[in-house]
């Protein structure tokens, strides 16, 4: 009955709006999985919580920034952990792809007359939704880390934190879509994105880190989302920003946004299901 939805969708629909209907087919499959699976509910907010309180906890009373001694690493972490969320999420949500090939599923869509650009924007906008939903849930708690709702740059941390859930997301499709096993999924995207989102400054500051590092942060697009994210959230000490201005900032967010989806549109293409 699941692998029949876009074909269903197919027929009540004329031709010109095939690739909207499986865009929202995939979308929405995609948050009804997710809702339904209460435990992986449970994981996606208490996972990021814990990290944050335990580790929070563990550094607080050795973790000093000069020119930022008022901002305890509880504070520091909280937009990291926001990341972590985004992160975490791109890669669950992207791994399901796998098993939808496994079982069927995406013969059935890709069978549509539709295009291949809706099946990535679908399951794309599926996972950014997800990541964006728990990062929010998240948010709330942002008093807790010591920040005001009246100090958040709002549109600048949702724009932030919604293009990096795409780009991350379509870096997962590419890489799911050209794998054939969520162990080697799994193998991929911890040695690809975890250590991008560690040394990106999400977790420690690399303002007095060696040479090489500093080389390897500036190339890290994931280390102008965290501090982007981190901007956004105001009220931030002038010593803990990275000096790079917001719009280079956004212009390289949105840059890693735009080439992920035509990346994984481009592994689409040329890969069979």
């Amino acid at each position: 009955m699941e692998q029949a939805l876009v074909t269903k969708e197919a027929t009540k629909l004329p031709p010109q709006n095939l690739d909207l209907a499986t865009v929202r087919v995939l979308w929405k499959r995609d948050l009804v999985r997710f809702f339904r699976q209460r435990s992986r509910v449970l994981g996606a907010f208490v996972q990021p919580l814990l990290f944050w309180a335990i580790m929070g906890s563990g550094f607080s009373s050795s973790f000093r920034i000069q020119g930022a001694e008022g901002v305890d690493y509880k504070q520091y972490f909280f937009p990291g952990i926001l990341l972590m969320i985004i992160l975490f999420t791109s890669i669950f949500s992207t791994m399901s792809l796998i098993e939808d090939r496994r079982e069927g599923f995406m013969q059935a869509v890709l069978a549509a007359p539709s295009s291949r650009v809706s099946v990535v924007l679908g399951k794309v906008l599926g996972g950014a939704t997800l990541a964006m939903l728990q990062a929010v849930a998240v948010l709330a708690l942002a008093p807790l880390g010591g920040f005001h709702f009246a100090d958040v740059h709002w549109v600048l941390l949702l724009a932030h934190l919604t293009l990096t859930s795409v780009g991350l997301c379509a870096i997962g499709f590419a890489i799911a879509w050209w794998l054939n096993s969520t162990q080697g999924y799994h193998a991929v995207m911890s040695v690809l994105l975890l250590p991008a989102w560690i040394v990106s400054g999400a977790m420690f500051p690399v303002t007095n880190a060696p040479g090489w590092m500093r080389v390897v942060v500036a190339a890290n697009p994931l280390s102008y989302a965290a501090s982007g994210v981190r901007r956004g959230m105001g009220a931030m000490p002038r010593a803990m920003e990275s000096g790079t201005p917001i719009v280079v900032e956004l212009l390289v967010v949105a840059s890693l946004a735009v080439v992920a989806v035509a990346l994984a549109t481009f592994v689409c293409r040329r890969s069979r299901a």
